[in-house]
């Protein structure tokens, strides 16, 4: 069985959020160990200084770089990443599977990712040109990773 470990900035602090991460985390039991790991949001000024913003991204990057397994294949997400169709974001998960035990996902905070922190990704995953708020970010993760393993097994939840 694979593992699945998403690291997030951040909290997860709507309840409704929290409930749907918490549904696809159980759903993704039948195929994979998942963990999440949440790393503390930087804070900052009301109205931070592009200064500001780059060391919150940097102090914040460094807090995900401490979490990522060692051994785990990492895709950040961001917005320069590549996008997928579910069925390819599926054969990309079983590919990886085939080389690596470890997934390891990370969502940044609401000023994004440290670059070295996308540089430690061998793919890097993108839902768009829309920005998402992170928290929601991580529901929607979560729900693709399900989607993902249901099409490798085919399974009835995608259509």
């Amino acid at each position: 069985m694979i593992n699945v470990t998403v690291i997030a900035v951040g909290k997860l602090k709507e309840s409704y959020l929290r409930d749907g991460c918490n549904e696809y985390i159980k759903r993704l039991g039948a195929f994979a160990r998942v963990n999440i790991i949440e790393v503390n949001e930087e804070r900052c000024s009301d109205n931070p200084t592009d200064s500001e913003i780059k060391a919150v991204i940097k102090k914040e990057g460094e807090r995900i770089a401490a979490k990522i397994p060692k051994s785990a294949c990492v895709i950040p997400l961001c917005i320069e990443g590549r996008e997928y169709s579910s069925p390819d974001f599926s054969m990309l998960m079983e590919g990886i599977s085939l080389k690596s035990s470890h997934i390891c996902f990370v969502i940044g905070g609401s000023f994004g990712l440290d670059d070295a922190v996308k540089q430690m990704g061998r793919y890097k995953l993108s839902f768009g040109k829309m920005t998402l708020p992170h928290q929601l970010a991580r529901m929607v993760l979560l729900e693709q990773v399900y989607r993902a393993f249901s099409i490798s097994n085919n399974s009835k939840y995608h259509k």
